[in-house]
C-alpha cells in the first residue's frame, strides 16, 4: 500500500484544513517545493495535491506550484485536485506532467462530464469522493447531498476512472483515526482501486488500513499527521511495505 503525502495549496502556501474549513489553516511552509523534497527524501513515491483556492473558486489558483514541483522532481508522480471543472484544465495538468487529475465537485454536479475525461484522457483520471455517513458531500465540504457514496463510485467505476480517492470527512483533519469500516465497505463494493482519506494519525492506522489492502485499498493519504509529528512518514511507508509483503 502506497503512502501518499499530501500538500494542500491555499494562497501559495502549504497548508491543512480542518474537516475543509477555509478559514480553520494551519500554515506549515511557504516554500512548496521545499515541502515536497521533504517527501522525497523520506521515500515518497507519488504526491498529492489540492488546490484549495481552486476547489472553491472552480478553477486553478495554485497551478504554478504545481508546475514548479513538476519541475523540480520529474519522475515523482502527482496527483492533483481541486479546481478541475473542464477538459482543458485537465490537459494544461498532464501537459505540464502532472500524472492524475482528480475530479470532485464536477464528478458530482455533472457525473457525465467524468466519463468524457476517462475517454479523452484515459488512465489519467481519478475521482475524488467526500462523504459524511455514506453521503457525498461537494463543495468543499460545505454543502451534503444526497448521493450515496457507493452508487456513485459504481457508475465512475464503469466510466474508467483510475481509483477513487475516499475521504470521510468527519475525521479528515481531526487525528481521531481512519474509519476503516466505511473504507472497506466502499472498497468491497467496486472492483478499481480505494485510496484512502482522512484521519490517518499513526502507525496503528497503517496498519489497520493494512488489513483491508486485500479488499481492493492501495493506497492512502496522510497530511496534518506528518506535518504534526504523530505519524512519521518514512517509517509509515516501510511498515506499510513490509505488511503488504506479509
Amino acid at each position: 500500500m502506497l503512502l501518499i503525502p499530501a500538500i494542500d495549496l491555499k494562497d501559495g502556501e502549504c497548508v491543512r484544513l480542518r474537516q475543509g474549513l477555509m478559514d480553520d489553516a494551519t500554515v506549515f511552509s511557504g516554500d512548496i517545493v521545499a515541502m515536497a523534497e521533504r517527501w522525497v527524501n523520506e521515500g515518497a513515491r507519488r504526491l498529492h495535491m489540492v488546490d484549495l483556492n481552486g476547489a472553491f473558486e472552480g478553477k486553478p489558483v495554485n497551478g504554478d506550484a504545481v508546475y514548479q514541483v513538476r519541475e523540480a522532481f520529474p519522475d515523482l508522480p502527482i496527483q492533483i485536485g481541486g479546481g478541475i471543472r473542464d477538459l482543458e484544465t485537465i490537459e494544461a495538468y498532464l501537459k505540464a506532467g502532472v500524472s492524475y487529475c482528480i475530479i470532485g465537485t464536477k464528478a458530482v454536479h455533472n457525473p457525465e462530464f467524468v466519463a468524457e475525461a476517462c475517454k479523452a484522457f484515459p488512465d489519467h483520471i481519478m475521482v475524488g469522493l467526500d462523504a459524511k455517513e455514506g453521503m457525498i458531500a461537494i463543495n468543499g465540504w460545505a454543502e451534503v447531498t444526497d448521493h450515496n457514496v457507493i452508487e456513485l463510485g459504481k457508475q465512475f467505476e464503469d466510466d474508467g476512472v483510475e481509483a477513487i480517492i475516499y475521504t470521510d470527512i468527519g475525521r479528515d483533519g481531526m487525528m481521531q483515526g481512519v474509519n476503516i469500516e466505511a473504507t472497506q465497505h466502499l472498497a468491497k463494493a467496486l472492483n478499481i482501486p480505494i485510496i484512502a482519506s482522512g484521519g490517518i494519525t499513526n502507525l496503528d492506522d497503517i496498519r489497520a488500513l493494512a488489513t483491508i489492502e486485500q479488499d481492493g485499498v492501495n493506497g492512502a493519504i496522510t497530511g496534518r499527521a506528518i506535518y504534526e509529528g504523530s505519524l512519521d512518514f518514512k517509517e509509515g511507508q516501510a511498515l506499510s511495505d513490509e505488511l503488504s509483503k506479509a
